[in-house]
């Protein structure tokens, strides 16, 4: 009687513990970025990622509906009809209506899910009227960002301080090192509130841009440009990675954006801009200025002068 008494309690707290943790679904969603730990995925910072979670909750309580519902009349069978209580199973071969029903009950299912999901889907990959456009490239192991008619484009590589770190063999901390392996020595910066337009290629091999946040991943292949689109909420730093493998540094090229409110993103576009304009040209009608003569090579002998003629000798009187 002791032990049967201990099996309820036990079974009676797991019990508890699943409904806590499957009736507080806003405990799964953590921030914009994953964490340790993480039970879920997140809601992200755009639509698209938004989409994606709402498909995702509605599959997972479907299938946790379905799962109750056959486990528990497995259960219910198992126990009600049991060997020990004289059941005698039915003899029949099959039953037209319950056929019928678990065969369309599942479609409708399937269609129910199906149908936002592929609208849902089809608004991912809408990059029309879009606002901006960034092109992106990945290469071993690095990436390159170009804002197309902007005159800005530059390389993000994994920040030295983490290139130090993996190199010397010493162990970092969470607390010395909070984005180990996940800093860059330049970021992505986007405005927020703007629908961007990313068209993405690779030089090299396959590579895969991901940022969790941004609710997509996209494939970068050498002679293909891809497009996607994101549309940023809210301002803040968002981490992702390579997410194709790409070679024997693919777990050391990471992404980090930036996403700023659009006027302080028209400042740093304007200052990048200017750190990258070539020097102005000398104003028209400068006189050029004098190159001295080039010095002669190493262990050749300079040309010698000119010899300056002899003065004419002066007339007799």
């Amino acid at each position: 009687m002791t032990q049967r008494s201990s099996w309820k309690a036990t079974y009676s707290k797991m019990a508890l513990a699943m409904v806590a943790l499957l009736s507080e679904p806003a405990v799964w969603a953590q921030s914009a970025d994953p964490k340790e730990w993480q039970l879920n995925m997140g809601r992200g910072v755009t639509q698209t990622a938004r989409m994606a979670y709402e498909a995702h909750m509605v599959a997972l309580w479907v299938c946790v509906v379905i799962g109750a519902l056959v486990f528990g009349a497995m259960g219910y069978a198992i126990f009600k009809f049991r060997k020990s209580k004289g059941a005698v199973a039915a003899q029949f071969s099959h039953n037209t209506t319950a056929e019928v029903l678990w065969t369309v009950i599942p479609v409708l299912v399937l269609i129910a899910m199906a149908w936002p999901a592929t609208a849902k889907l089809i608004a991912m990959y809408d990059t029309r009227e879009s606002e901006m456009t960034v092109k992106v490239t990945g290469y071993q192991w690095m990436w390159k960002y170009e804002y197309l008619g902007q005159g800005v484009e530059f390389t993000s590589r994994l920040a030295r301080e983490s290139d130090r770190i993996r190199q010397s063999g010493e162990r970092p901390t969470a607390a010395s090192q909070p984005h180990y392996l996940l800093d860059v020595d330049n970021r992505l910066v986007l405005p927020v509130g703007t629908k961007i337009r990313f068209v993405i290629t690779a030089d090299d091999v396959i590579h895969a841009w991901w940022v969790p946040a941004l609710g997509w991943k996209q494939d970068a292949i050498p002679g293909i440009v891809n497009e996607a689109w994101t549309n940023i909420e809210q301002p803040g730093v968002y981490r992702g990675q390579c997410a194709e493998l790409c070679g024997k540094d693919h777990g050391f090229m990471p992404i980090v954006v930036e996403a700023l409110p659009k006027a302080e993103f028209q400042r740093w576009l304007a200052a990048r801009r200017s750190a990258s304009a070539p020097p102005a040209a000398a104003p028209a009608g400068a006189p050029a200025p004098v190159s001295a003569p080039a010095a002669a090579p190493a262990g050749e002998v300079a040309p010698a002068a000119a010899p300056v003629p002899a003065a004419a000798p002066t007339a007799a009187l």
